[in-house]
């Protein structure tokens, strides 16, 4: 049967490329839509077992031979070292007319498959919009989860349907908006790591044996009534210019050392102030009150 029937029929040779957290957990979810999984490279023992967990069966292999072998290649490798081995395999000759190269990058868009693209293979850009853990428990996140897709206009639909096989809402990004669509879930999703990070170490500081308690319930419901009504579900001292409750928290800080913490307060408290005022969600006058509050420290102005 040649690849045009297979893809005609939906069943495609996938080849993955990087057994990491993402490329292990969308190989599986492929696979669980009656794709075969034909080979995946991975490197370091975590990689190994991770591809054992959860693609048992497939063989590993080396990256040229599982191009070799497939219809479908899912490069899921770290946005800068994506360019280099999609030029590298180029200047090999190892990429296939007619075969699909997909990147998991969020950054990139399919410009950076270019040396693929002009061997012959179809480029595909498709990032899921999802922190993974690399456990089988993901596989379950995917019917919540959207892909930024993005691809040439006459293979789109291709790019979209993989996407939903995997159980996924595909949306469509632009070329030229790639960084801007990786800049706004980069900053959603990993700050939120550092903030909670922080907050947690501070309840340890003051012996809280378990705050992801206390933590947990106020940051979900503040996620779902941002994600709900936007910043109308503002709420705290800066929402409601409490310059001393500000100043407060800044002079706790000066006296524990927190040199790190107070920087990423300050930085949040001021977008939040003037978000808030030109909104019409603070007076000036109080927002004014809580800027001033944060350019001070212990001693004095700033």
């Amino acid at each position: 049967m040649s690849t045009a029937e297979k893809r005609r029929r939906g069943r495609l040779g996938i080849g993955v490329i990087g057994a990491g957290r993402v490329g292990a957990v969308l190989g599986a979810a492929l696979r669980a839509a009656e794709h075969a999984v034909v080979g995946v490279s991975a490197v370091s023992e975590e990689s190994r077992e991770r591809a054992g967990n959860l693609l048992p069966g497939v063989p590993i292999l080396e990256i040229p031979d599982i191009i070799e072998r497939s219809e479908l290649v899912l490069l899921a490798v770290p946005d800068d070292a994506l360019g280099p081995l999609v030029a590298g395999l180029a200047a090999t000759n190892a990429w296939q007319p007619g075969q699909l190269v997909a990147h998991t990058s969020g950054r990139f868009g399919t410009d950076i498959l270019e040396p693929a693209r002009r061997a012959g293979a179809i480029p595909l850009a498709l990032h899921p919009a999802m922190t993974f853990t690399g456990m089988s428990l993901d596989l379950t996140r995917l019917a919540d989860c959207s892909f930024g897709v993005t691809a040439p206009t006459a293979v789109l639909p291709i790019a979209q349907a993989l996407v939903v096989e995997m159980g996924a809402e595909p949306v469509v990004i632009d070329e030229s908006d790639r960084v801007n669509y990786h800049l706004a879930l980069a900053h959603a999703s990993n700050h939120l790591v550092t903030i909670t990070a922080q907050s947690t170490q501070l309840l340890k500081d003051i012996g809280v044996e378990h705050p992801e308690h206390l933590l947990g319930p106020l940051m979900r419901a503040s996620l779902e009534n941002a994600l709900a009504s936007g910043e109308h579900a503002l709420t705290g001292p800066v929402a409601r210019g409490d310059a001393g409750t500000v100043a407060a928290h800044l002079q706790e800080m000066a006296a524990q050392d927190s040199a790190g913490l107070a920087e990423t307060y300050r930085a949040l408290s001021l977008a939040t102030a003037r978000r808030a005022i030109d909104r019409g969600l603070l007076s000036e006058a109080r927002g004014q009150a809580v800027i001033d509050a944060l350019a001070m420290d212990a001693e004095g102005p700033r």
